[in-house]
């Protein structure tokens, strides 16, 4: 009887698993799984257990890109913000090799002080360094996409260049007009036509005194003329 028993409930057990399927969506993440263990009744006849379970396995996940912008000023590097919120950074250099150039985007005067602007390379840096004409450098940090040159009076070319162990990159240069340089070919417009207004004003009062001049000699000389017997 308990040998009937047992061989009815495999088949009872995969009624039952077929029937709740039907009726209940399985998650296509989970895995039905069947472990089957041997154990013995009381008169010492051995049976197997058939048990099902589910075996979950574990979701995909997307990393997604870190919020990183080259031209952003006072923002962590990529290599940090990966550290920290688990993102994916763009193909980066590594410290050991020479950065690539930055790139200067404006170089503008605000106020009294001429300011530079640039963007960072995908490389490890760790300092930018501005040049004017090659001459006066000023030293920048590497979160640091801005900075002022003091003042530039004269035409001169300004260049960056990113810094790290491994050396210096290359440059990105910019010409820079100083406004009173390039308004010069004004003032010098307006100069000229004063210059050329004096001069045909100071013309015409001459012809006029000449003309002036002539009248009254006339004159004279017609007064003598009947004056004389």
């Amino acid at each position: 009887m308990m040998t009937a028993h047992r061989d009815l409930s495999f088949p009872l057990v995969i009624v039952c698993l077929v029937f709740i399927r039907g009726y209940t969506p399985i998650h296509t993440t989970a895995e039905v799984v069947q472990t089957t263990t041997t154990d013995y009744d009381y008169n010492g006849n051995s049976y197997e257990d058939i048990t099902f379970h589910q075996k979950t396995t574990p979701k995909e996940v997307t990393l997604q890109r870190c919020d990183y912008n080259a031209c952003r000023e006072g923002q962590p590097s990529c290599a940090e913000l990966a550290a920290s919120k688990g993102c994916l950074c763009p193909g980066f250099t590594l410290h050991n090799v020479i950065p690539l150039a930055p790139k200067l985007k404006t170089v503008s005067r605000n106020g009294s002080e001429v300011v530079v602007q640039w963007c960072a390379p995908y490389s490890h840096v760790t300092a930018y360094i501005v040049t004017v004409a090659e001459k006066e450098n000023w030293k920048f940090k590497n979160n640091q996409r801005r900075g002022s040159v003091g003042d530039i009076k004269h035409i001169a070319v300004v260049c960056v260049v990113a810094v790290n162990d491994a050396g210096d990159s290359e440059k990105s240069c910019m010409m820079y007009y100083p406004k009173d340089n390039s308004s010069l070919p004004l003032k010098a417009g307006l100069i000229g036509g004063a210059l050329g207004f004096l001069l045909l004003l100071l013309l015409a009062v001459l012809l006029w005194r000449h003309k002036r001049q002539r009248k009254q000699d006339a004159n004279i000389s017609m007064h003598d003329t009947t004056e004389t017997p």
